[in-house]
Order: structure tokens, then C-alpha cells, then sequence
């Protein structure tokens, strides 16, 4: 095929049946882009194919030419429309670190993540100037008019001309941040970004936090308001986008490692394979790491006929003493999530953890995408969320409960999508978990928060000489040989082509597991009329059916049997009975999380208000001595007395008018 000019090469080339379909659809759907796949051009013509990629200011002309004329043919009233060529698939994409200057006007494809989109703007690619002397038209590819105009009239005359904006072309145009992918950074690494310049159709086709494949050329190009001729910035003038999809697909999964997949799933003791294959290397917390194996494949988001949505994704908060392996656990579920990000609380701000609006370099204000928003259909690993400050830590409430950023800064009022599991860990507030504390004065975090996480586990260093023993022998085997010894646990490649495979499952409950379900939800609601303690609330109902979906899902199932149900239900007793209970009185009672005071503290809190209340009708004010010994008689000690009376004054609720009295705000 050597022997006839490339132009006519390439005209035999569109005139394929996959090219004269994909031509066909263009037109019919209104597009002006046309898919080529590298790899077909290198079938076709090698020695084309290779100088595209040295040369491609030469070859992309001739490849759009060809193209167009193959358009006219088949269509023959497309005259005026010019269609583009938008080249994919390239044999090797690189790195956006491993960019140089030896890439300069070479096409390339890169692999990141969408973290910034500039507005669309209209760029001038073609302008009409006219000489304000004879009236003589020019039409130069460059913003500048021509430097005299070649009419005779006007040889003496100084150049002077009118630049026709009517008559000049223009096309869409927008800057967007590429981000390197957190699991390919190397380690210690800050994530480096490049710019991609987007035209025509193929402005807003993405948005902050998509994964995505650019091809393009690299161009060098030069700060206008540099003067001087310093170094120069990259950008790569993007020919085609392809979005990875927020689902998994960038993990290829053969069809035959789904049957072996789906075998694996119907054999009996698979389910504890799967769950030993979460952090093998840690010994124990085996309840912990089916939690965490849960929240990785998760459950689907639901949206009911009158619009309300209800998340699918499960939320776990670890909270324990030092040394138990928190980090060591959300880092690995981190790792083997198809698509997760870790960060701590200590390095965390409210922006980073959502989005953040920045002004870019033409004055305009843009949005860069966060953590949870780059972590959308994954997981985002928060690390001693206690840390965090105050103010931070309330932008993840949106996130938990509705799933989204909403942004309303700097003139940009937007809605981001956040669709991910929140796996968080914990210090407890002293050091040391302490039992004979309620949970909440363990934790430094408020109750708005706690509330949102579907299971709560508290991870004690307690010594035990069985387990000790159990854990010393592992941790030494495996300093000694480097692997755990025995395991059965599946690699971690595979674990993770196994979780994105089974997020492909839409399981539905089955009428015997939404019975179970509710069973468990009546006789825990019937608590309340023996113990006026609320046990559980209809926010752990739907945790459970979260759990029972996941678990259903894990083993590659499309119904939710008994036995889900009944796993989800083993879970959450752990849980409420490891953070749900009144200490004082050993009762359950879900208020610990919901309000942050157990049934008793608040007994005890209404009792010390309306003693002082009684004390202040009849003196103005409560002594504290007459306040005392009154409460004393009502069954309360010293140090409960003290303790009440420092929390109410801290809260704001009473206060000391003087030295020895209180009185109610």
C-alpha cells in the first residue's frame, strides 16, 4: 500500500464498514467528532500510524482530510460542516511526571483525574481584518492583523485596519487540571497536574473528579505576562477525551476470570477466604475486617418514584487504643479499594476534604475537586478523624448523609457528587479507651457525626495470654518468612478485580430476609417498654439492610437471603453493644450516639435543674451547699453532683451569679 500518496491510503481507510458506521452516527447525532482507533491506523498503515505520532501538526491534516472527504461522499449536503478525527488508544500512555520536553509536538496519552474545569470560553482561531483605506478583507489564523497591506493604494499609507468580529471564526475552549491517580503516585511524592486545552465538542464533556484517558499534543507554552524569555509551561491540546467511568472499568476483567470469579463464590467457607484476605499480615479483629470487606463492595443507591435517594454505601468508624491497628487496616482497605483515597485528619481542611475554589491565572474562579469527591464510587480513608478541627470536620456531614458537595463561594454555586464510603479511625479522648465512660466521652467527636456511621467498633488493648500469645507468634513468623504463615488469603490483585467485579451485582431483598430484618427491629424497639431506653432507631434499619445487600453482593449474589440478613444482624449487635450502651445501667440505648446522653445522664440532668430551679423561687438563687445536700438525699454522690454541675456550667445551661450559687440561663 506503500506505493499511492498517503491522502488516497487514508481515503480507503474511512470507506471500511466501521468507519462508514461511526461516520453515519456522527452525522445522524448532530456530533462532529469521529472515533479512530490507533490501533486500526496501525493495521492499515504502519509507516502513517508512526509519523502521526512524531508528527502530528503534519498527519492529523491529512487524517481529518481524508476524513471529510470520506463525509462528503457518503453525505453529500454536508459541504459546510468540518468533521474532526479524534485519535484513541494509543500503544503506551504515560505518566503525567514522565512528561518532558523531548515529548514537545509529539502525540501522547496520558492517564489522571479531572481536578479542575475552567469556564468555556470562545477562542478566536481564524480573524478578518479589513484596511480602513481600500477596503481590502484578510483572513489570518492569529490575532494579530497582517503587518501592511498589499494593495498599491495603500503602499505609502500606515497600516490601519478594522478587525470584523462577524466575519471571523471562533471556537469553544477550556483549560482543565489533570491530577496524577493517588494509587500510581509514587511514595512521598506530591501529585503533580498538567493542563489540557479542550475545543469544539469536546468542552464539558468532563468534570472534577472524573478519571479520564487524554490524548494530545504537548505544546510549550508562555505566560503572557512573562516578558521575558524564561522557562515555559506544558499543556497538552487535547484531540480526544475518553472518561474511565466512575465504575470500575479501568480494572480489566477477562471473561474468563469472572467464571472463575463466580466459582469461587459458590464454594462453601469462600465467604471467610474473602473476609481473611482483608490485611492477612494483622492477626484478629476478624469482625472488623468483614465490616471493612462490606463497605468495599457496599450496597446500590436507591431512588424512590417521588425522587428521595437513599445511599448505598456503607460508613465504619474504628475507634481504639494505640497500637491496634486502626491505620494499619483503613490503609490496606485504601489500597485494595478499585478506587481509594487516604488522608488523615491532622492534614485535612474542610476544603480539602470536598472542594475548593481557586482563581486561576485569567481571573476567573474554579473548582478543585477534594478527597471525597475524587474518591466518588470508592472510598475515602480518613485517619484520626478526631483530629481534625471543628470547623473542618462539619463539611463531612453533607457528605455522609446526602453524598454530595455543595459549594457556594467566590461567585460559583455548584453541587458535586461524593458518592463515597467514609472509613474513619479514632483516638480515644484520654490515651486509653475507658469502659466505665460512655462512648461519647471516649471520643472527641459530636454526636451529628457519630449518628451518620452505620457501625462503630472499639478496638481495647486488653491483655490476654491466649490472645497475646496467638499475635506474638504471627508478628514474629512474619518478620521471620515476610508472609503470614498458612494463609488462605486471596492476592491482592485479584482481591481487588473481585470487589470490582462484584459491584456489577444489584441484589434485592428477599421476603424471608426483610422478615428477619424486621424482626430484629421490632424486639429491639420493644426494649423501650422495659427500660424507657430507645435501642435502635430506624437509621440502623437501613444500615442493616446496607449490610445484608453487601453481603449478598460479596458472594456475587442477586437476592439478599436469611443468612445476610442474619450476618447484618450479628454486625450491628456488635456494634451497639461495643458504643450503644448506657454504662451506668448497662441498658441499651442508642441516645449514647444520637444525642450524646445515655436515659440515666438525662435523668440525672433534669433532676440537678429543677432542684436549682426550685431553689431559686424560694432564695433567688441556689446555694451550693443547700443544693448539695438535697441532691445527696436523692440518691446522687459527691462526685456525680461535681461532675454535673462542671458539665452544665461548660454546656452554658446554669451559671454562678456569685461565688457559691447558680441559677438557671
Amino acid at each position: 500500500m506503500g506505493e499511492l500518496p498517503v491522502e488516497e491510503r487514508l481515503a480507503e481507510f474511512f470507506k471500511q464498514e466501521k468507519y462508514r458506521d461511526l461516520i453515519a452516527r456522527a452525522v445522524l447525532s448532530n456530533r462532529r467528532s469521529v472515533p479512530v482507533d490507533f490501533g486500526d491506523l496501525l493495521v492499515f498503515d504502519s509507516e502513517f500510524a508512526n509519523s502521526l505520532l512524531e508528527s502530528p501538526d503534519k498527519g492529523l491534516p491529512i487524517l481529518n482530510a481524508a476524513l471529510n472527504e470520506q463525509v462528503r461522499i457518503e453525505f453529500p449536503d454536508q459541504t459546510t460542516r468540518r468533521y474532526v478525527a479524534r485519535v484513541r488508544n494509543l500503544p503506551e500512555t504515560l505518566s503525567i511526571r514522565s512528561i518532558r520536553a523531548q515529548h514537545l509536538r509529539k502525540l501522547v496519552s496520558v492517564d489522571g483525574i479531572v481536578v479542575r474545569a475552567s469556564s468555556v470560553r470562545p477562542m478566536l482561531v481564524r480573524a478578518t481584518y479589513r484596511c480602513r483605506y481600500c477596503g481590502k478583507l484578510y483572513s489570518v489564523e492569529r490575532q494579530r492583523p497582517p503587518p501592511r497591506c498589499e494593495s498599491p493604494r495603500c503602499a505609502d499609507k500606515r497600516p490601519s485596519f478594522e478587525f470584523l468580529e462577524e466575519d471571523s471564526e471562533y471556537v469553544d475552549f477550556q483549560l482543565i487540571g489533570l491530577q496524577e491517580k493517588p494509587e500510581e503516585l509514587p511514595p512521598g511524592q506530591l501529585p503533580r497536574t498538567i493542563e489540557v486545552s479542550l475545543t469544539e465538542d469536546l468542552v464539558d464533556t468532563v468534570a472534577p473528579g472524573d478519571r479520564v484517558t487524554v490524548c494530545g499534543v504537548v505544546r510549550a507554552i508562555s505566560d503572557a505576562r512573562e516578558q521575558s524569555a524564561g522557562p515555559l509551561r506544558l499543556r497538552i491540546e487535547g484531540i480526544s477525551v475518553e472518561t474511565r467511568g466512575k465504575e470500575m472499568e479501568s480494572l480489566a476483567i477477562t471473561p474468563q476470570e469472572e467464571r472463575e470469579f463466580l466459582r469461587m463464590a459458590s464454594q462453601p467457607g469462600f465467604y471467610e477466604t474473602l473476609i481473611e484476605s482483608i490485611a492477612p499480615s494483622i492477626q484478629g479483629h476478624t469482625h472488623i475486617k468483614e465490616a471493612i470487606l462490606l463497605a468495599l463492595v457496599g450496597s446500590r443507591q436507591k431512588v424512590f418514584p417521588d425522587g428521595v435517594r437513599v445511599r448505598g454505601d456503607i460508613h465504619l468508624l474504628l475507634v481504639g487504643d494505640p497500637g491496634t491497628a486502626k491505620s494499619t487496616l483503613l490503609l490496606y482497605a485504601a489500597q485494595i479499594a478499585p478506587r481509594g483515597v487516604y488522608t488523615t485528619g491532622r492534614g485535612s481542611t474542610a476544603a480539602g476534604l470536598t472542594a475548593a475554589v481557586i482563581r486561576e491565572q485569567g481571573g476567573g474562579m474554579v473548582l478543585e475537586a477534594g478527597a471525597t469527591v475524587l474518591a466518588d464510587m470508592g472510598v475515602c480513608v480518613v485517619d484520626e478523624i478526631d483530629k481534625m478541627r471543628p470547623e473542618d470536620r462539619v463539611a463531612m456531614h453533607e457528605v455522609m448523609a446526602n453524598q454530595t458537595v455543595s459549594i457556594a463561594k467566590g461567585g460559583i454555586v455548584a453541587t458535586l457528587n461524593a458518592r463515597c464510603s467514609i472509613l474513619a479511625a479514632a483516638n480515644p479522648e484520654l490515651g486509653r479507651y475507658d469502659p466505665y465512660r460512655p462512648f461519647n466521652e471516649n471520643v472527641n467527636l459530636p454526636v451529628t457525626l457519630l449518628s451518620r456511621f452505620d457501625l462503630i467498633f472499639v478496638l481495647r488493648d486488653e491483655p490476654n495470654p491466649e490472645m497475646d500469645r496467638r499475635i506474638s507468634s504471627h508478628m514474629l513468623e512474619l518478620h521471620m518468612h515476610g508472609r503470614a504463615p498458612e494463609s488462605k488469603a486471596l492476592p491482592p490483585e485479584t482481591l481487588k478485580k473481585y470487589i470490582a467485579f462484584a459491584k456489577r451485582f444489584t441484589p434485592v431483598l428477599s421476603r424471608e430476609a426483610a422478615e428477619e430484618l424486621q424482626r430484629f427491629y421490632l424486639q429491639m424497639r420493644s426494649v423501650y417498654e422495659r427500660t424507657s431506653t430507645v435501642a435502635i432507631t430506624a437509621r440502623q434499619l437501613e444500615s442493616l439492610v446496607r449490610l445484608a445487600e453487601a453481603r449478598a453482593r460479596a458472594l456475587l449474589r442477586d437476592v439478599v437471603t436469611k443468612e445476610d440478613a442474619e450476618v447484618a444482624i450479628r454486625l450491628m449487635k456488635r456494634s451497639l453493644s461495643e458504643v450503644g450502651i448506657d454504662v451506668e445501667t448497662g441498658k441499651p440505648d442508642i441516645d449514647v450516639i444520637m444525642s450524646g446522653k445515655p436515659r440515666s445522664v438525662r435523668e440525672k440532668l433534669t433532676l440537678v435543674i429543677d432542684t436549682i430551679r426550685k431553689l431559686e423561687q424560694a432564695h433567688g438563687y441556689a446555694d451550693d451547699a443547700a443544693l448539695r445536700q438535697e441532691l445527696e438525699g436523692k440518691g446522687l454522690t459527691k462526685a456525680e453532683i461535681d461532675r454535673i454541675l462542671n458539665r452544665m456550667i461548660s454546656e452554658g445551661r446554669i451559671y454562678s451569679p456569685k461565688p457559691g450559687a447558680y441559677r438557671v440561663t
